[in-house]
């Protein structure tokens, strides 16, 4: 079982993302900044499960997130390259950064089922989080059509990966 200090901070992450999305009404070059790191967040977690997994699901779970998160992260970037947009730092990308860091720093003081379990009920959050924000902010916010069609093109993954977590959940007694 997730400890209630981590579930806590989990939820409040989350429901700190959306809610900075949301009344920032963030400009492209910020939607920029924060898919980056949205996807960074991602990453970092990803990278530390395939390397301190036990259940092997888990482990192929994280490597999953690492090269699909690291292809939206390559697309974003590209894109902002191409239009000239220089992400923009804010709230919202500050927040998810410091949530990112210190669901790592937690992540680290676990080993063997524990960490599993803890490490995919954060995605689960993590992603219903993500989900949220890209629906209600992200994308009626994204002016340029070319950031929006990005955002419509990767949501299916993150409901993909949404699922996939709930069913590691489910599969870890969670």
């Amino acid at each position: 079982m997730i400890p209630v200090k981590s579930a806590l901070a989990v939820a409040i992450a989350a429901a700190t993302f959306a809610v900075n999305a949301q009344a920032a009404g963030p400009t492209d070059p910020q939607i920029a900044a924060i898919v980056v790191t949205a996807n960074q967040v991602d990453i970092d977690a990803g990278k530390l499960a395939e390397s301190r997994a036990t259940n092997a699901d888990v482990m192929a779970f994280g490597k999953m997130m690492v090269t699909d998160h690291t292809g939206v992260n390559d697309a974003a970037v590209a894109l902002v390259t191409k239009l000239h947009v220089t992400p923009e730092d804010n709230p919202t990308a500050e927040s998810l950064k410091k949530g990112g860091q210190q669901n790592v720093a937690h992540l680290e003081t676990l080993s063997g089922a524990e960490f599993d379990k803890a490490y995919i009920d954060h995605e689960v959050a993590y992603h219903q989080a993500v989900l949220a924000a890209v629906d209600q902010t992200l994308i009626p916010n994204a002016h340029n059509a070319e950031l929006k069609a990005l955002l419509v093109k990767v949501r299916p993954a993150f409901v993909a990966h949404l699922e996939h977590a709930k069913a590691l959940q489910a599969q870890l007694g969670g």
